[in-house]
């Protein structure tokens, strides 16, 4: 019996995203250009994007309940780019009453270069006055929450989101994407953080992702992983180095899979699985990501997750 069949009569979890959240101006080349020459794209799609906002598409495509808490450019009809990425995700069914518009500021925006193996460059604009936005009331944005999975992109926003879960005893997964410090009081205060291998190689200053692992498991006794594209997840059980296998796949966009994996931990955590199936659930979602262009919109459903990890 799967996962899904077996826990059909309970409601869906609502696992609360908190983060950055982005439009993605997307451009299909051969190969990525070199400075001062011109390359032709072959392909251009827009879609949402930024780490929150393509978990909460995942989790709402997995079959959770996801609400959405970010700061956005604003007001309404005043900021293109946030009013799009906002109608995008109510299509998707995204309860975004948790983001914030912010007067006079640009939403964030990415212009992304995809090549011919599914590799990617990213030059982001993001408006240092989103950074300093807090959330209004962020014990009422977890009341209803099973789990909370945040970003590290707006600290100050995040953290009282964060700390409100914590104080009601919920899962709180941190998406360690920004290179920072490893005194960094995130790691303290989330239960779970899972790192990309840049975030923990900047992090740490560590070439080696055991070693940056274990260097990080001093500071903090959260569960520890880190993702390492088409190479094993690396976690830490207790002191023990651990590898969690990914699925062998070929690549064609790999956008939004680091947020797909989180997206999906996050969700079997709240559907109380283990940490070992959560992350082989994780590992199938942004596998099957990863075949298919197009962004978070990519983003596979509960059933061909389940068939995936059926037939493996």
């Amino acid at each position: 019996m799967s996962f899904a069949s077996a826990n059909a009569a309970a409601p869906a979890p609502a696992i609360l995203c908190a983060g950055i959240i982005v439009l993605d101006e997307v451009f299909r080349v051969e190969r990525f250009p070199h400075a001062d020459g011109k390359t032709m794209a072959q392909g251009y799609f827009a879609v949402n994007g930024g780490c929150a906002g393509n978990a909460a598409v995942a989790i709402a495509r997995l079959g959770g309940r996801a609400v959405l808490a970010g700061p956005l450019g604003g007001p309404v009809g005043e900021d293109a780019s946030g009013d799009r990425v906002l109608a995008a995700l109510a299509r998707e069914h995204v309860d975004c009453s948790g983001c914030r518009r912010i007067a006079g500021v640009s939403t964030p925006l990415s212009a992304i270069f995809i090549d011919a193996r599914g590799e990617r460059m990213i030059v982001t604009y993001r408006d240092d006055r989103l950074a300093t936005a807090t959330p209004a009331d962020p014990q009422r944005l977890v009341t209803a929450a099973a789990a909370v999975l945040a970003d590290n992109r707006f600290p100050e926003f995040v953290r009282p989101i964060c700390i409100a879960a914590r104080a009601r005893g919920l899962t709180v997964v941190l998406d360690a994407d920004r290179p920072t410090e490893v005194s960094d009081d995130l790691f303290r205060i989330a239960t779970h953080v899972v790192f990309s291998s840049e975030c923990l190689r900047a992090t740490t200053g560590l070439d080696d992702l055991p070693a940056a692992l274990e260097r990080i498991g001093g500071a903090t006794p959260s569960f520890l992983a880190v993702t390492n594209g088409p190479q094993d997840v690396l976690w830490l059980d207790g002191r023990v180095l651990r590898r969690s296998p990914v699925f062998a796949i070929h690549a064609v966009d790999t956008l939004g899979a680091g947020d797909v994996f989180h997206g999906a931990f996050t969700l079997a955590l709240a559907e109380e699985r283990d940490v070992i199936a959560a992350m082989r659930f994780a590992a199938a979602a942004a596998g099957l990501k990863c075949t298919r262009l197009g962004g978070s919109a990519a983003a596979p459903y509960r059933a061909e997750v389940e068939a995936l990890l059926a037939t493996a």
